[in-house]
């Protein structure tokens, strides 16, 4: 063999070598494939300042967007609330409307938080609720409104704002029926008097 030819010293120096190569090889392969934040969103990961000023590792992965100032996922500690996810992701905009997030919510891990632009007044009739012909519109109804409509007491309405700000705006009517306590027969009397 070659190893019978070359001096112990060769030997040694070719072997150390040869394991060095097999470990950055090996280094390298072991790190393919593994998913990274981007760095924009990597920042701050390791530790979260709480409300006391103490450092203490994230728990909560949360995903805001809309009209905040860097969208994105934040991490937050346990107990969190959706005000401190808008914060960690830089505050809210001057266009946010935040009276249609409820800021006192807490926040679960994997959650979504949509921070809706606020809507000019006038355009869409009384609070930009309600589109032509006197619909009421899901996506921006408050709780008043809400209520308003047969079959919607508090108590439903609440569900629906609450469903709004965890899963984002309705995309149909027939979205009604994934919210408790709104059945087929619900959505069918209310299919002509709200929109999308």
């Amino acid at each position: 063999m070659i190893f019978e030819r070359l001096p112990r010293r060769h030997t040694a120096v070719l072997l150390i070598v040869c394991l060095s190569v097999m470990f950055l090889v090996g280094k390298r392969l072991a790190g393919t494939g593994t998913a990274r934040a981007p760095a924009s969103q990597a920042a701050a990961f390791d530790q979260v300042e709480s409300v006391d000023g103490a450092v203490v590792a994230p728990k909560l992965v949360v995903y805001v967007v809309g009209a905040v100032r860097r969208a994105g996922l934040v991490r937050l500690p346990e107990g969190a609330r959706v005000a401190d996810a808008v914060e960690r992701a830089g505050g809210p905009t001057r266009r946010a409307d935040l009276a249609l997030v409820n800021l006192a919510a807490p926040v679960a891990d994997g959650q979504q938080v949509i921070v809706p632009v606020r809507v000019a007044a006038g355009v869409g009739g009384e609070g930009a609720a309600s589109t032509g012909g006197g619909k009421v519109s899901l996506a921006s109804a408050t709780l008043d409104q809400l209520d308003e409509l047969p079959g919607i007491g508090p108590v439903t309405a609440q569900k629906i704002v609450d469903w709004r700000q965890s899963h984002g705006p309705l995309r149909s009517v027939d979205d009604l029926d994934a919210i408790p306590g709104i059945g087929p027969a619900r959505v069918e009397q209310l299919r002509d008097l709200v929109t999308p």
